[in-house]
């Protein structure tokens, strides 16, 4: 068993019964109780997603938080959705997965040295948690970092990811002064760690060609370098 394996699992236990907003516990069970005429006929998770991968992974992918209709009906951050299409395509090309998709908790994916969580646990309306909500999922965040004994690199997919990233980080006691700013394949550390961003694989970002597969390989091949690197 990997280490921190434990702490994680309990912080996985903590996520999913969490109630502390109540505009997202609303909306989170409205959505899963009216679904979408696409999957009607399926049982919609509707809870806290809490983050999954390797346990003992040196990696971090950080995302903004659960899709209505993605990880809030499958119980798995980017499983189910386009973006997480796009997601793990390029890290089933780059070694960290072993299939290139994503469908349900139980389609068999395995990551390797990689691990994803995201800002906030439940969907939020249109995609955007308030500051407050942001600020009362943040814990999650930090037990995880300090849980995982091998992580070296927090890749942050988006601007507010890569906010979450720092604030988490300096709670654990990692500020950066001046607040480095957010861009693709900006690098920055924060304590003993590398923050490297990404521009997020919305369908915004993809269709339009702002990020291409080959830019979001890059990505991850640059996390492998810092991942493996003793300075």
């Amino acid at each position: 068993m990997s280490v921190g394996r434990d702490s994680l699992e309990r912080i996985r236990d903590d996520v999913v019964t969490c109630r502390l907003c109540p505009r997202l516990v609303e909306w989170r069970e409205h959505v899963a109780r009216e679904k979408v005429a696409r999957f009607a006929d399926q049982e919609y998770w509707g809870r806290p997603v809490p983050g999954w991968g390797d346990p003992g992974a040196a990696i971090v992918i950080l995302g903004l938080a659960p899709a209505a209709h993605g990880g809030n009906r499958t119980g798995r951050i980017f499983t189910g959705d386009r973006s997480g299409d796009f997601l793990f395509a390029s890290l089933h090309r780059t070694g960290f997965a072993n299939q290139p998709t994503s469908v349900s908790v139980d389609d068999g994916l395995r990551l390797r040295d990689v691990y994803i969580a995201a800002v906030n646990r439940c969907a939020p309306p249109a995609n955007k948690p308030t500051p407050e909500e942001r600020d009362r999922c943040l814990p999650y965040l930090e037990r995880e970092l300090s849980a995982m004994t091998r992580l070296k690199v927090i890749v942050a997919l988006g601007a507010f990811a890569w906010d979450g990233a720092l604030r988490a980080l300096g709670a654990l006691g990692h500020a950066v002064k001046p607040r480095p700013r957010f861009g693709h394949l900006a690098e920055v550390r924060v304590g003993p760690f590398l923050l490297l961003g990404c521009f997020h694989p919305s369908q915004q970002n993809t269709f339009t060609g702002k990020l291409t597969a080959a830019m979001l390989d890059e990505v991850f091949e640059r996390a492998r370098e810092l991942a493996s690197s003793e300075v």
